[in-house]
């Protein structure tokens, strides 16, 4: 028969043993919910994302217009990069910490596969880089090349600016980059899936938020210090309500409450246009542009977009306007590109958000842009000045009979080409292209996050100033 002491330490021994398993349990669910690899999203929704088969899709090339239709209708030829060393921190202007999260939430999305245990594609091989679809889906795509651009800023072989570098130990950075493809993960997998009741999209902005969270460099500032691309308008429509601490990269804040994204904070981005990009000596002068105002797209929008069908009517009937209804479908983007570079001007109206592809459409046609959208924010607006080559109507103004006419018709051959000499200038700001090239998107987005970094040190530096003051006078 067990004594007494025998019995007493039966509860104590399954108390023990009790909480020994406990804590096993609680360290293999822990390690489960943010080791964050492929095994977490389930073999049913992977699968739901193709292979890369190579068809329909664009190669990123050597310096040229990548995805512009030039690349569409007839892919460039693919160069041998130059050897050059590679980018040292200290010359950066923007040291970058990037997660290294699995394929899925980048290139996986664009059906790569790499070897196990591979994160990233070999971007020194441009034949080893996953293709970009085509179409529409190319406007969006800004995540792509800012994360092949910090790829390459560690490989020796590839020759591109000292602008953003790519450092190992997130104490050094400046920013830190999150590299999910939140606009193609909209685009291509949004649609609810019926055996698992959830899009590919939500379920990996709901494991992306979860891992965020969980992270030690998004706990030490809120997140406040992470970059994020959601570029699409409806992109992260779930996780921006709850990362909205972080710098985000968009098209616009026409769909985001002001406390989510604003200027103060968050960075504009271009477009990728999606027309031929025209060379500066083939682009038509004044007297070789037939048509005065040129639109094609969807006509009937919602919310602000409506100033589209009341112009519509308006104009439609003069005989050097052409303003049509038109899609991407068939022919659709190389008749846009036609049409643009045979117009002086381009119009630039709000559909359902602020902003849309058409004007970067028309800077790549040389079309002077004649912007009518009055919540519209701008790209690099605070070292571009839009004015010297673009129009700016109010949306009033415009529908007022003969007024946009009246305005466009009076500017002179002389007027309309100091304008058109001004797009040459600064179209190059506007296209995105690997590896990156010195004052192109990519290295404008870097220094645009430097400079909204080095405002926000700034208004802490002047926070500050009386800090010392203060606690010595508390001191005596």
């Amino acid at each position: 028969m067990a004594s007494n002491s025998d019995k007493n330490m039966l509860p104590s021994k399954f108390f023990s043993s009790l909480i020994a398993v406990s804590m096993f349990i609680l360290i293999v669910s822990s390690w489960f919910l943010f080791r964050l690899d492929n095994s977490v999203i389930p073999t049913s929704i992977y699968n739901l994302i193709p292979v890369n088969d190579g068809t329909e899709q664009i190669k990123p090339t050597l310096h040229s217009s990548i995805a512009s239709p030039n690349a569409i209708e007839q892919e460039q030829p693919l160069k041998t990069l130059d050897r050059r060393k590679a980018c040292d921190s200290n010359q950066a202007i923007l040291r970058v910490y990037m997660y290294d999260l699995p394929p899925v939430f980048h290139f996986g999305l664009l059906g790569w596969r790499g070897n196990p245990n591979q994160t990233w594609p070999n971007v020194s091989d441009p034949n080893q880089i996953p293709r970009y679809p085509g179409g529409l889906n190319l406007q969006h795509s800004i995540e792509y090349w800012l994360t092949l651009d910090l790829l390459s800023s560690n490989t020796p072989n590839v020759k591109r600016p000292c602008g953003a570098i790519r450092v190992k130990n997130s104490n050094e950075a400046d920013i830190v980059f999150v590299p999910f493809f939140s606009s193609l993960s909209y685009n291509r997998h949004s649609k609810i899936d019926r055996e698992v009741k959830v899009s590919v999209d939500r379920m990996l902005q709901d494991k992306l938020v979860e891992f965020l969270k969980g992270q030690d460099e998004w706990m030490q500032l809120g997140g406040k210090d992470h970059l994020i691309i959601a570029h699409h308008p409806n992109s992260m429509l779930v996780a921006r309500m709850k990362l909205g601490s972080a710098m985000f990269v968009l098209a616009d804040f026409g769909r985001y409450p002001i406390e989510i994204a604003n200027l103060e904070k968050d960075i504009i981005a271009p477009y990728k246009h999606i027309v031929r990009s025209i060379a500066a000596g083939n682009s038509a002068p004044f007297e070789m542009r037939p048509i005065l105002i040129y639109f094609q797209g969807a006509i009937y929008r919602k919310d602000g977009g409506t100033v589209r069908q009341e112009l519509y009517y308006l104009i439609k009937d003069e005989k050097d306007v052409h303003f049509e209804f038109g899609t991407v479908q068939g022919n659709g983007i190389r008749n846009a590109g036609q049409g643009m570079a045979s117009s002086k001007f381009c119009l630039n109206i709000a559909g359902d958000t602020p902003s849309s592809n058409r004007l970067f459409d028309a800077i790549a046609s040389h079309c002077v842009p004649v912007i009518i959208s009055d919540k519209i924010e701008l790209p690099f607006e605070d070292v571009l000045d839009y004015s010297g080559f673009c129009i700016f109507v109010r949306s009033s103004d415009a529908l007022k009979e003969g007024y946009l006419l009246n305005l466009l018709r009076g500017i002179d051959q002389n007027e309309w080409t100091k304008m058109w000499e001004k797009i040459k200038d600064v179209e190059k700001h506007f296209e995105y292209q690997y590896p990156s090239r010195s004052g192109d998107a990519v290295n404008m987005i870097w220094e645009a996050v430097s400079r909204k970094i080095s405002l926000k040190r700034n208004n802490v530096h002047r926070k500050n100033r009386y800090n010392r003051s203060q606690l010595l006078s508390k001191t005596h």
